[in-house]
Formats: structure tokens, C-alpha cells, sequence
């Protein structure tokens, strides 16, 4: 894992939680991880493909993601129902969106997929060959971890002069 991807999210997230949330928020301590990746109670999980590859993970706690949602949605919640599910999701979203146009301006471009939220404790997910950079932030919400699994890829996309449509046979 390239650490030089690394501040364009610690920067973005920074950024999003502050301007969505208004709360303040600290790094903890960095750490590479080779195995699987276990989830936490919520966990929005968004893919990288371009320039850049790679799969990025948003973990915390039912509370923290409660708590966040609150914020997000200006509406008080008590449990993690489908709307606060929807704000942590787009969260997670906005975050990579914003790391995404980082990357992009220091010549990574990279297409992000929509987010996918998975709920509940204890899930193995592997991601094969990368290792993972794990970046907590805390804050009086709790703890959100990101998990960064990426590297440089060889795509770049196509441009319309580069693809090539076959002509229909005539009849």
C-alpha cells in the first residue's frame, strides 16, 4: 500500500465529518494489517478502479454510527434505522468522493462505486493481496477506522477515440 494515498483521505474526512458534524477530531496511531479484515457493527464499504484500485472500508460502533447520523441528519435517532443507515452510507460516500478528487488533482484518477453498507459484528472480508492501512479518527462521536486497501493500478480509463464500436453488418 502506497502511503502517499493516505492523506487524501485522512484530509477528506477531516474536512466532511467537520463541515457535516462540527465535531473535532484526532488521528490515532497508524497500522498495516495483513489479514482479513473483521467488520465492526457498521461498515460502508466503497471500490476504487482507475488509475488507483482498491476497495476502502469506514468502520465503527452502532453508537458512533448513531451518533453521526444525528448530526448528519439533524434528526435525533435512537436506532440505526434505514434513514441513519442512508446518512453513514452517503458519509462514507461523500468522504471518498472528496479523497477521490485529491487524488485525481496529484494525477490518480479513479472511479468510485456507490456505497455499500454491511450490518453486524464479527464478518471476515478478504482482500487478497492488499494489505490494508488502518487510520482511526476519533472524536466525541467515537471512533471511526478507515481502512485503506490500495494500490496503484494500470487503468486509466478509455476515452471515446480509444473505443472502438464494430459497425452492423448490413442486411
Amino acid at each position: 500500500m502506497n502511503v502517499k494515498f493516505l492523506n487524501p483521505f485522512v484530509d477528506a474526512a477531516f474536512e466532511v465529518l467537520k463541515a457535516e458534524t462540527n465535531i473535532q477530531l484526532e488521528r490515532g496511531d497508524l497500522g498495516l494489517e495483513k489479514s482479513p479484515y473483521i467488520t465492526e457493527d457498521v461498515t460502508v464499504i466503497i471500490a476504487l478502479v482507475g488509475r488507483i484500485e482498491g476497495t476502502v472500508f469506514y468502520s465503527m460502533s452502532f453508537q458512533t454510527a448513531i451518533m453521526l447520523a444525528t448530526r448528519i441528519m439533524g434528526e435525533s435517532f435512537d436506532t440505526f434505522s434505514n434513514l441513519a443507515q442512508s446518512g453513514i452510507a452517503e458519509l462514507g460516500n461523500v468522504i471518498t468522493g472528496r479523497a477521490s478528487v485529491k487524488l485525481s488533482q496529484a494525477g490518480f484518477d479513479s472511479t468510485i462505486s456507490p456505497p455499500t453498507l454491511l450490518l453486524g459484528k464479527g464478518a471476515t472480508i478478504s482482500t487478497v493481496d492488499f494489505q490494508r492501512l488502518v487510520v482511526p479518527l476519533k472524536g466525541e462521536c467515537g471512533t471511526v477506522d478507515i481502512h485503506l486497501a490500495l494500490r496503484e493500478g494500470a487503468r486509466t480509463g478509455l476515452n471515446s477515440a480509444q473505443l472502438q464500436v464494430p459497425e452492423a453488418p448490413e442486411s
